[in-house]
């Protein structure tokens, strides 16, 4: 298996400080900025969803309340694993009830998404392994 790409993105929640929320617009921010068409046109690369891993890691400031899921859904193509760490950070914003708030702080995160592509070795190095 060698990897593809790495791409990053940042994703904010203004109100509701839902890690989820930022956490998808993360992925939405990473994935907005790269076109694969390497896939078909270079390595011809017809199932992508038998071909393609997606590596998912979301950094929130409480990874534990990432719904994998949810997360999933952001990305269209390949066999994707989300891992939630430790990160992101909280700013402080506005308060505004109505808008759901909890508090003033808005939630910040980061995404790393890491294409590998299956049964590539001598076209993408081979070196790189992940568990």
């Amino acid at each position: 298996m060698g990897r593809y790409i790495i791409e990053f993105g940042l994703g904010m929640d203004f109100h509701g400080q839902d890690v989820n929320k930022a956490a998808q617009k993360a992925v939405n921010d990473a994935i907005s900025k790269s076109c694969l068409c390497g896939l078909e046109e270079v390595l011809h690369i017809r199932d992508f969803d038998e071909k393609v891993r997606v590596e998912v890691t979301v950094a929130v400031s409480d990874p534990d309340q990432i719904q994998k899921e949810s997360v999933k859904r952001c990305l269209p193509v390949g066999t994707v694993n989300v891992k939630a760490v430790q990160g992101g950070f909280r700013v402080p914003g506005l308060y505004l009830p109505g808008f759901g708030d909890k508090d003033d702080s808005i939630e910040v995160a980061v995404a790393c998404i890491e294409v590998w592509i299956i049964g590539q070795e001598g076209l993408l190095n081979g070196k790189e392994e992940i568990e």
